[in-house]
């Protein structure tokens, strides 16, 4: 988030009391975001390949067949029962509770229904920071592969609403790092920021909690939304935001069990357009203590947007040159220029926004008549870095 719309923002160059980050102890070690590169791996990677005549194992028909293959059902009779299970009825007193899955891409069954429908059992956010728990109902329980490392998104921003965007944001993550990384996705989170910051066109911090609730609470298997920023009294750095889920994750529930039993550290990344990134950059916004914690600490993943060159960008910018290999640019194989900027505007013209986000956040701004008496700048709206 811009610091700028801080009503309390202090350029970094005067002021002297800035509320320090988290401890490095505090925070797990992990390996960069960026593939490894030979010299990382040390001499072994130029040994000779295997001689052919040494036979490598293939999988035989039975693990074939044990491999899951994803299909969408296309008749009803194909349609599982959402509370089915192949395995056997287990009595009250043996019930356990069962273990959360990484994301996948696979279509589940409960989500061919009716997208729309609230779901039962899901966990909603509080409305102040007394009653305030942290979200895990999505949250991965172990690792399916040992050999990969934990990896926590996190998605900072105003979501005022949020959009379809905002939810490819987060499968385009997850695409890049499947392929292109040694990590395992083990959730997401949407963080709204609080009421106090001082943006045009934000619609308070509680509906647009709810409004992101709305959005994956049937259309995703793996994303949550964490109220603990929007409840906060003041604006919240992202740097101190990422400390927050860090604390929660890391420090008060000890990461993630792997297979074998062992606990390991879970490393947690912000997610942001091309356009915040290309904030960091201008003078006296960020403080370079906060983009070393967030870059160096924790790392970031950043979904390129039209018009915008992070590549060049990164290569210009001395500390996020520095933490490159902690920075993971992800290309948009299709591309998706929806705004909330646009939205709001649409809204107020009496536009259809049917298709630009959910049916479920378009009623909810329907029933409580969100932005439709609100002015924007001309400036703000025709802005090429519009949220």
């Amino acid at each position: 988030m811009d610091p700028t719309n801080d009503p309390n923002f202090i350029p970094p160059s005067l002021n002297r009391d800035i509320e320090p980050t988290a401890s490095s102890s505090k925070i797990p070690k992990n390996m960069p975001i960026q593939p490894l590169v030979l010299a990382d791996l040390g001499s072994s990677v130029d040994a000779p390949a295997p001689h052919p005549s040494i036979s490598v194992p293939t999988p035989s028909h039975d693990d074939k067949s044990k491999r899951h293959h994803s299909k969408i059902p296309r008749k009803h009779t194909e349609l599982l029962d959402s509370g089915s299970s192949s395995s056997p009825s287990a009595s009250d007193d043996e019930i356990e509770t069962p273990p959360i899955p990484p994301p996948s891409t696979e279509v589940k069954p409960t989500q061919i229904a009716d997208l729309e429908e609230v779901p039962h059992g899901i966990q909603r956010q509080a409305d102040t920071l007394e009653e305030y728990e942290f979200p895990t109902h999505r949250l991965a329980t172990s690792l399916s592969d040992d050999s990969k490392y934990p990896l926590v998104i996190v998605a900072c921003g105003s979501f005022s609403p949020i959009t379809y965007l905002h939810l490819r944001m987060f499968e385009m993550a997850l695409d890049a790092i499947t392929e292109q990384t040694r990590f395992e996705v083990i959730g997401g989170y949407y963080s709204p920021v609080s009421s106090n910051y001082k943006k045009q066109g934000l619609a308070d911090a509680h509906h647009r909690v709810r409004m992101c609730e709305l959005a994956c609470e049937r259309t995703s298997s793996w994303l949550m939304v964490d109220a603990w920023e929007s409840l906060q009294p003041k604006y919240t750095r992202t740097a101190l935001v990422l400390d927050h889920f860090n604390e929660e994750i890391n420090i008060k529930r000890g990461g993630i069990l792997t297979k074998s039993g062992e606990r390991r550290g879970v490393k947690i990344m912000l997610l942001a357009g091309g356009d915040l990134i290309e904030s960091m950059g201008e003078p006296d916004v960020w403080a370079d203590q906060d983009l070393h914690h967030i870059l160096g600490k924790y790392g970031c993943l950043i979904v390129e947007r039209t018009g915008s060159d992070v590549r060049s960008f990164l290569l210009s910018h001395d500390i996020m040159y520095e933490h490159r290999r902690n920075v993971l640019v992800i290309k948009q194989l299709i591309y998706n220029d929806i705004s909330s900027t646009k939205i709001r505007l649409f809204i107020r013209r009496g536009m259809s926004v049917q298709y630009l986000l959910p049916n479920s956040v378009i009623r909810y701004i329907q029933e409580h008549k969100l932005y439709f008496n609100d002015t924007e700048p001309v400036k703000q709206v025709m802005s090429d870095k519009a949220d």
